[in-house]
């Protein structure tokens, strides 16, 4: 089923607050340009996505947005996003929109899983049908790191600790069929220290994932004289 994906980018001073505990500010930014960088480029390539929209009130995510925009032939917008109104919020933004352009299905996606894969995305995207809920739980089993739907405003969003099972029961309750969808180059996102020395270990040994954020975080071991 083809669909349009839906990628909320929160400010970048406001992102990721934990990994201060590793970064400072500027390379935590770097980090989340550098993986969003990745996002975009794996969602693109992507036989079934037929639509990418990013919410963002973020200047610094708009341009590396219209920038893979000129890269390729899917369609690519920017929904602004000035309030910064949070991730559930700015997903709904973006389900309004692709409804507006027509869409059947949206597949909303964050920024901070750079190891996606665009063929493991389209086999999720294959499964999906009408009256379908499809919910793609992070690395522990209980956040919700993609959401499929089928209509796109089949459940409202609500991420956040817990989500995965809170998804289920909203889409349960709606009448939906309700499937939990690992995908494996979507387990791991980026919030925490430790997230972040598992990707890095994830990359030494998958090279040519993800090049993007790999050639940042090879460039921040350098300058922290030892691997991040």
């Amino acid at each position: 089923m083809h669909a349009t994906a839906i990628i909320p980018v929160k400010r970048f001073g406001a992102a990721k607050q934990r990994l201060l505990e590793s970064l400072e500010r500027p390379q935590r930014a770097a980090v989340v340009r550098a993986m969003l960088s990745d996002v975009l480029a794996a969602v693109t390539r992507a036989i079934l996505v037929e639509q990418v929209i990013v919410v963002t009130g973020e200047g610094r995510a708009e341009r590396i947005a219209l920038r893979r925009e000129g890269r390729g032939t899917t369609p690519l917008e920017v929904l602004r996003d000035p309030k910064d109104v949070g991730h559930s919020e700015a997903a709904t933004l973006g389900i309004v929109r692709a409804k507006a352009l027509g869409a059947g299905c949206v597949v909303l996606l964050p920024g901070d899983c750079p190891l996606l894969d665009p063929a493991e995305l389209d086999a999720a995207l294959e499964r999906m049908h009408e009256r379908r809920v499809a919910v793609v739980p992070d690395r522990h089993g209980t956040g919700t790191n993609a959401l499929l739907l089928a209509p796109p405003d089949a459940i409202g969003p609500a991420f956040g600790a817990g989500s995965c099972a809170r998804h289920s029961e909203r889409g349960r309750k709606a009448g939906y069929e309700v499937a939990i969808e690992p995908l494996d180059s979507l387990a791991l996102d980026v919030d925490t220290p430790a997230d972040l020395a598992e990707l890095a270990t994830t990359l030494e040994g998958e090279p040519g994932h993800a090049p993007a954020t790999a050639a940042e975080l090879e460039r921040l071991g350098r300058a922290r004289g030892r691997a991040v």
